[in-house]
Order: C-alpha cells, then sequence, then structure tokens
C-alpha cells in the first residue's frame, strides 16, 4: 500500500473534475482506496429510510470520496502545490515544491 502525501486536515484544491477550482479541508483519507472525503465537495443525494434515530428520513446531502490524484495540496500563501519530503532536525517532514516552506 503507497503513502499518501495528503492527510486527514490539510487543505487542498480540486484540480480536475467538476468541481475544479474549488478549495476545502480533507475530511478522511482511504488509503486503499487512494480517495478522499474533501468538506462541501463533491455533494451525492442519499436517500435514507427512517429509523430511530432519524424517524423522518428522506433525502440527505452527503460528501463522496474524490480521487487523490484530482487533489492538490494548499500551502500557506494560497498556492497549490506539489509535496516533498525532506529531513529536518532528525525528523521526516512535508515541505511545499514551490516555495520550498515546511508544510
Amino acid at each position: 500500500m503507497a503513502k499518501l502525501k495528503i492527510k486527514s486536515g490539510d487543505t487542498v484544491r480540486v484540480i480536475a473534475g467538476d468541481h475544479k477550482g474549488q478549495e476545502g479541508k480533507v475530511q478522511k483519507v482511504f488509503l486503499e482506496k487512494n480517495k478522499a472525503i474533501v468538506e462541501g465537495i463533491n455533494m451525492i443525494s442519499k436517500h435514507e429510510k427512517p429509523s430511530a434515530s432519524n424517524p423522518q428520513g428522506g433525502i440527505k446531502e452527503k460528501e463522496a470520496p474524490i480521487h487523490i490524484s484530482n487533489l492538490a495540496l494548499v500551502d500557506k500563501s494560497g498556492n497549490a502545490t506539489r509535496v516533498g519530503y525532506k529531513e529536518e532536525d532528525g525528523k521526516k517532514v512535508r515541505f511545499s515544491k514551490k516555495s520550498n516552506e515546511v508544510i
């Protein structure tokens, strides 16, 4: 299983697909599927049956996973960037390849 360069909590920009140009925060990453759920992006309508916790049922809006290859990390200055790794003070850290800043 490959290590992904995007983690939950990162701010990302969609670089391809229907939601191109939108930004959001990563809520969850699925390593085995190479997908991530991004807050407010790739919304789908889910039909829910009435249950004890939701007696009304109905149609709910929720985020669907989006492929990691369609996401780019956004650095502190607001630019989409690729991610690299380097060692700093004996620790492996991620850095922005555009601005060379530690993320």
